[in-house]
Formats: structure tokens, C-alpha cells, sequence
């Protein structure tokens, strides 16, 4: 009997009793082996390199493939042929690209491969637009090289493309996102942001359109921001659309605060009133977010439209929330530049425009009324005894008292008229177009007086204030805006002098007097200009040693006609009319300077001491000049001293100490000038960061003659002691003095006993003898 095999089984080898079953499944059993068999082929030889090959390129992701001279494909993965809209690799090869694809296109891929073919060079990493968009815009790098024979001649190229849109996409936002922030940085217009935004968002989502919606002042209605690509009878339809708890996605979303996503307009009851609107354009769904402050209020909704019905991807969830937030971030920095400008224009607490915003104003007013025949009357005013009120009922009383009389003001002139706050308790009103008659003026004038002096319930008590007017008149009384206020402010104070309480027109003699204050205003500006300052320096000597450890810099006027002035002449004018600041700049720029020459000459050592004036004191970031001053002179902060009076320190203690805490950190010496003739409290001296205090010469001048000035320096001294200060006098003439001083245990002194004010070559003389 054969042997029978586990491999086959034949019919001759079943016994002839088999019946046909078993036949049956045997040919079943084969059947079925053979569909095994096709459907699980034997592994394939390790040595097949061909399928190996193919087998490798086609789970490539990528697209590969090859041509021959003529641009005809060769061979291609199959992710190449099923983009290329075909069904094999055979209904590709022999094909070109202008078979496959529009000529503009096929024509710059060929241009591309030429290049290659020519110049045997290969080209890596080109960024071109996919032809094949796959509904949405694909972004592919491309690199090409020559395929050679054996031989190394040239017989086609071969090319790979990756797909880069997502990356592409990422590199997009992040370029829109810094331009929008640099819109948002620059100041650029809401509506010019907000266009761009959009315009964003639809490049990174093809075939969706966006809407910006912003709410109105009083919180009740979307007003149109952007919406570049919908259609603008839209835009029209739904610009001051309600808010409310149905009003559409936008309308809602804004009402409740919270995204709304309506994936179909015509089957949402929520826009029941609105999706006949809609349905134009063929757009079926809306998803609107909120666009949110940060403390969470709403001020507008950001919302995207798609063709399709459906809800926001996890990708489109993203570009929306960033959209949102964008612009969340340009409306509040529009909003806090509308604040800053309507601040830097208008004053805090009454509303008023300032002083800024009515010269900015009043030239152009003043322009209009020249060629009529009417006059502008501008009044000063100032509200008598104002800080009686303020120091007995305290600050918010008078904050209270002062927005009264500003809106019985307003309520008192024009339209046509303003009326600004300066500071304070000070008013300009401007009346515009009166007729030249002075009973007119004068009546319109007493009528607001009257209207300030009515009663007013404050705290629970009746009150009632009266004001000092001046009155210059355009052009009569001054031809400028800075002439009329300087004539009428002339004309308030010779209102004060009278007793308070009335009204004052600016008189030729006062012309006179603010001409000649005008000039030597101008001549103080030229003086700054031409650099007609100098300085001198007294010396400071020590009680102890008897040496110069320091000096005082002391401004002088180098006159071109009236020679040497003294700045008691002139200091007081350039304080009030702010020159003070320049002036004392140039004062610590150039004493630092003068000491650091000294330095370098290989002179002693000592410290300059330069006087500091209450609007120099007041200026921002003043000790960050101060700083750079020292920086700029290459001058060490432990020989600069600064000499603050009382009076300017106590006009506000926190801001002061503040101040002068900030100069302290520096590294520069303060004192403090004329002590004894301002009114600083003990409770306040202990907080100041001060090094020496300086007796007034006032309370030396009569020392050894009158015993209450020797008591004052004496405790004076005392004081000082104690507190652990240095105390100099000034003024000091006699021996007698320089005595009495000592013995009372003052450390330093300066006066005419020892020098007087040298200029600095003079004191560079006397501080080169006393090293000898």
C-alpha cells in the first residue's frame, strides 16, 4: 500500500467503501487551502530586493517617485498615484504632470525639473503650494535630484514631496499673531486690527468667515467691527443688533457671557428672527465666543461662520479662543488710551477740560473771533479761603464743593464757552464772542459769580464761597492765549489785594508791569540759551579741623548789559514760570562736572552741595536724573550733596520721602536748607533720610546780640545731636560767632568769616594753598 503524505491526500488511496462525504470534505478541505494559501502567500525570499523596495516606498507617507528625461513618470508610491487621482501606478507611468494637472502648475514644476536636468544640480527643500489641495490649502517641501544610469549620464529625476501644512499653518499664525500684536503695540485703529484679525483666521480655516461685534457704551447692542468677507447688507442688518436671551449667536453670546455654538441657523430657535438674513450667502452654521475683558466683562463676541452644518474642530476651538483674547487685548488698550487722552486733557475730579486742552484749544478760538468784530473775555479765577474749607471739613468736602461750583459754572456760559480747571481752586473761563461792551462783560461775568456764591448743603451744613475774578479781553488786552492769561491772573491777584470777592479788568498799568515780566521771562530764556550762567563756591570748613571739606555751588547771572546778578533776582521768576528746571539741570550737571575736574587735577577731596528747587523736586523719575547727571560727569554719588528746603519737603511728605529715599539708594548726601524757618514737624524730621541740617543765617546774623537767636541754634543743635545729624550754620561773619558755635557743638560752618562765594577758578586758588 502507498504511503500516504500530510501534505496531499489522492482518491486512489481511500478504500473503496468511502462514500461520498468523505470525498466531499476532502475537496472542501482543498478548497479551503488554496483561499489560505491567496490570501497568506509565502513569506517572500530575504534576497527580493525589488519587493523589498516597493514595499518600503509605498508605506512612505511622503510622496516618491521618478521621471525620465521628458517629465513622464517612471514609477511613484502609492500615495503619489491615489493623489494624483488615479487607481494604479499603471494608469501613471508614460503620464506627465500636464496630463494630470492644470498647465500654470504643471508648467512650474517642469520649469523646476529643466533646472535640474540641465545643471546635474540637485535642489532641496523647496516650499511650493500643493497642487493637490485635499479641500483644504496643503503646503509641500520638495526636493529633486538627477537619476543617472550606471554610467552617470542623466536619464530623468527623481523627487520626494512632504507635507508641511500643519507646520506651514503654525509658522502663519505666529507671523499674524506678532503683526497684530504690533498693531496692537503702535496704536493702530480698532476697526484697521480688527480687519487684519479676521483676515487671519480665514487664511488658517479655508471657507470659514469671521465677524467681530462690538458692545455699545451702554451695554445693550452689538455695533459692526469687522467682517471682511460677509456679505455688507448682513453687516447692515445685524449692526445695533439687541442683545438678549434669543438673539442669535452673537446676541446671545454676549447676553449670557458664554460661547454659543449654533450648528444649523435654520433649525435653531435662536435665530428664528435672524437666519432669513443668513440664508443669502448659503452659510449654515455660526459659532460665537465672547470677547472678555479681564475681570471677565463682556465687550464684544468674535464669532465664525461655515457653509456646513457642524460644530468648531478642536483646531478651530483654538484660533477662536486666540482671536478672542487678541482681541480682548486691543479693545481695553483702546479703551485705556481713550482714558489717558481724556486725563491728559481733562481734570480728574470736575470733568473739566485742563489747562493742556485749552491751549491746545484756545489759539485756534482766538483765530476765529480776530476778523469779527466781538471780543473773547477770558476771567482767572479763584475761589476765596478754599483751604479753610479743605483744612476744617477735610479734602473730600472740598473735592465735593469743587465739582459743585465746576457744573454751576457750566451750567452758567455757553455752548460756545469753556470753562477749565487749572489746579486746585483756579478756573479760566472763556467767554466766546461777546460785543465790546464792558457792561456786557461785566454783567455776564457777575451773573457766574453769583451762580458760585449760592448756598451749598454740605456734611450737613450750609456753605457758601466766593471767588476773585480777573478779566483780560481779546484782542484788547492781550493778543495771545498766553498773554490774556498772564493779564488776567495779573488781574485776579490785584483782585485779592482789594479785600476778595470781586471782579478786577486788567489796566494799562498792569499791562506794563506784565510786559516787563514777560521780558525778563524772555531774557531768562535767552540767558538759558546763550549759557550766560556761571558758579561760584563757598567754602564749608569743618569746626573741628579747621579745613574746607566741602562747597556750596551758588548760581550767578552773567548779564550781557547789567553784568553779575544775584539770584534772588531772578530764581523767584524762573520758579514760577518753570525755567527753574533747566536752570537747575545745568546748576548739577555742571558742579558735578567742576568737582570731577578737581578730582582729576589731584586737588583735595570734598564734597559739592547744590540747592534744590521745589519744581526741580517735583519733576518725575527726578532722582533717575539725578543719576544719570552723576553718571554722565563719571562723579562718585558720596560727593554730591543736595540741599532741600523745609517748605519743599512738607508740601507733601510721602512723595518727599519717597523721593528722598530713591536719592539715598544712590549714594547721594542730603541736608536740609534754612532749618528752623519752614514748619516741619519733629514727627516728620525723624523720618527724613538726611545727613546735615542747616542753620537759616537769620538766627546767626544777631549772635552773640540777642539771646533768642542763641537759644534757637542752640536747641537747633541740640536736636540735631540727638537725631544723629551734622549740623552747619550759614551766615557766619564774626569770631564771636564761630565761638558761640562751637561751644554750642556745631560741626561746620560757611560764611564771610572764612570766604565769601569765589568763582571756580578763584576757589580752585584757595583749595590748592590749603594742601600746601
Amino acid at each position: 500500500m502507498a504511503r500516504k503524505t500530510s501534505r496531499s491526500i489522492r482518491y486512489a488511496d481511500l478504500n473503496a467503501d468511502d462514500n461520498a462525504e468523505t470525498r466531499r470534505l476532502i475537496d472542501a478541505g482543498s478548497r479551503l487551502a488554496e483561499e489560505v494559501a491567496r490570501l497568506f502567500p509565502p513569506e517572500p525570499d530575504m534576497a527580493d530586493r525589488h519587493y523589498w523596495l516597493e514595499a518600503m516606498i509605498n508605506h512612505v507617507p511622503d510622496y516618491i517617485y521618478a521621471k525620465d528625461t521628458a517629465g513622464r513618470f517612471l514609477i511613484a508610491n502609492e500615495v503619489t498615484v491615489a493623489d494624483n487621482g488615479l487607481e494604479s501606478l499603471r494608469d501613471l507611468v508614460g503620464k506627465t504632470d500636464f496630463d494630470l494637472h492644470p498647465h500654470e502648475f504643471a508648467q512650474a514644476v517642469a520649469d523646476t525639473e529643466r533646472r535640474v536636468l540641465e545643471t546635474g544640480e540637485p535642489i532641496f527643500g523647496i516650499e511650493e503650494r500643493a497642487i493637490v489641495t485635499k479641500d483644504r490649502d496643503r503646503w509641500l517641501m520638495t526636493s529633486k535630484v538627477p537619476l543617472r544610469s550606471k554610467s552617470g549620464r542623466i536619464i530623468g529625476i527623481v523627487g520626494i514631496s512632504r507635507d508641511i501644512s500643519d507646520r506651514k499653518a503654525a509658522e502663519r499664525l505666529l507671523e499674524g499673531q506678532a503683526r497684530l500684536l504690533e498693531m496692537i503695540a503702535n496704536g493702530k485703529p480698532l476697526g484697521e486690527f480688527f480687519h487684519e484679525l479676521v483676515l487671519l483666521i480665514e487664511a488658517l480655516l479655508p471657507g470659514i468667515k469671521g465677524s467681530i461685534l462690538l458692545l455699545s457704551e451702554d451695554g445693550r447692542h452689538l455695533l459692526h467691527g469687522a467682517a471682511p468677507s460677509l456679505d455688507a447688507g448682513f453687516c447692515a442688518a445685524i449692526h445695533g443688533l439687541e442683545i438678549g436671551p434669543a438673539a442669535g449667536s452673537c446676541g446671545t453670546a454676549a447676553w449670557c457671557g458664554e460661547q454659543v455654538i449654533v450648528s444649523d441657523v435654520f433649525a435653531d430657535p435662536l435665530w428664528e428672527e435672524y437666519a432669513p438674513l443668513l440664508r443669502p450667502s448659503g452659510l449654515r452654521s455660526c459659532w460665537s465666543t465672547p470677547i472678555l475683558s479681564r475681570e471677565r466683562k463682556v465687550l464684544g463676541t468674535f464669532a465664525l461662520y461655515a457653509q456646513e452644518v457642524g460644530t468648531p474642530s478642536e483646531q478651530q476651538q483654538e484660533l477662536i479662543a486666540m482671536a478672542a483674547h487678541l482681541a480682548g487685548i486691543a479693545i481695553e488698550r483702546k479703551r485705556a488710551e481713550d482714558r489717558i487722552g481724556f486725563m491728559a486733557h481733562h481734570d480728574a475730579l470736575t470733568g473739566l477740560p485742563n489747562r493742556v486742552l485749552f491751549e491746545e484749544q484756545v489759539a485756534g478760538m482766538l483765530e476765529e473771533i480776530r476778523e469779527r468784530d466781538q471780543w473773547a473775555v477770558l476771567a482767572f479765577l479763584d475761589l476765596d479761603d478754599f483751604k479753610l474749607i479743605n483744612d476744617s471739613l477735610g479734602h473730600a468736602t472740598g473735592d465735593e464743593l469743587l465739582k459743585i461750583v465746576a457744573g454751576r459754572m457750566r451750567a452758567a456760559v455757553r455752548r460756545s464757552d469753556s470753562v477749565v480747571r487749572v489746579g486746585g481752586d483756579e478756573f479760566i473761563i472763556l467767554l466766546n464772542g461777546l460785543p465790546k461792551e464792558r457792561d456786557v462783560v461785566l454783567s455776564r461775568l457777575e451773573d457766574i459769580r453769583t451762580a458760585i456764591a449760592m448756598p451749598v448743603q454740605l456734611q450737613g451744613r450750609s456753605l457758601q464761597v466766593s471767588c476773585s475774578m480777573g478779566v483780560a479781553c481779546f484782542p484788547n488786552q492781550g493778543k495771545t492765549a498766553g498773554e490774556l492769561l498772564a493779564n488776567a491772573d495779573m488781574a485776579m491777584y490785584r483782585a485779592k489785594e482789594l479785600g476778595r470777592n470781586n471782579i478786577q479788568v486788567f489796566t494799562e498799568e498792569m499791562a506794563a508791569r506784565a510786559h516787563e515780566k514777560l521780558q525778563s521771562q524772555e531774557e531768562l530764556r535767552e540767558a538759558l540759551a546763550r549759557e550766560e550762567f556761571l558758579l561760584h563756591f563757598q567754602p564749608q570748613m569743618s569746626l573741628e579741623t579747621g579745613r574746607i571739606f566741602a562747597a556750596e555751588a551758588l548760581l550767578r547771572w552773567q548779564h550781557p548789559v547789567r553784568g553779575i546778578i544775584s539770584p534772588a533776582a531772578f530764581i523767584p521768576l524762573a520758579e514760577e514760570t518753570g525755567l527753574i528746571v533747566p536752570i537747575g539741570d545745568w546748576v548739577l550737571r555742571t558742579a558735578c562736572r567742576q568737582l570731577k575736574a578737581w578730582q582729576d587735577a589731584g586737588l583735595p577731596p570734598l564734597i559739592v552741595s547744590v540747592n534744590v528747587s521745589a519744581r526741580q523736586f517735583r519733576e518725575r523719575n527726578w532722582a533717575a536724573r539725578v543719576a544719570a547727571v552723576l553718571e554722565e560727569t563719571c562723579l562718585e554719588a558720596r560727593y554730591l550733596e543736595l540741599e532741600l528746603t523745609e517748605s519743599l519737603i512738607m508740601q507733601d511728605v510721602p512723595g518727599a520721602i519717597a523721593t528722598m529715599h530713591a536719592l539715598e539708594a544712590i549714594g547721594v548726601h542730603l541736608a536740609i536748607d534754612d532749618f528752623g524757618t519752614g514748619y516741619s514737624s519733629l514727627s516728620a524730621l525723624k523720618r527724613f533720610p538726611v545727613r546735615r541740617l542747616k542753620i537759616d543765617r537769620s538766627f546767626v546774623t544777631d549772635i552773640p546780640r540777642d539771646a533768642d537767636d542763641m537759644a534757637i541754634t542752640s536747641a537747633i543743635i541740640s536736636l540735631a545731636q540727638k537725631l544723629g545729624l551734622r549740623v552747619i550754620a550759614e551766615g557766619v561773619e564774626t569770631e564771636a560767632q564761630v565761638e558761640f558755635l562751637q561751644k554750642s557743638g556745631c560741626d561746620e560752618i560757611q560764611g564771610y568769616f572764612f570766604s565769601q562765594p569765589l568763582p571756580g577758578e578763584d576757589f580752585e586758588v584757595l583749595l590748592s594753598s590749603e594742601r600746601r
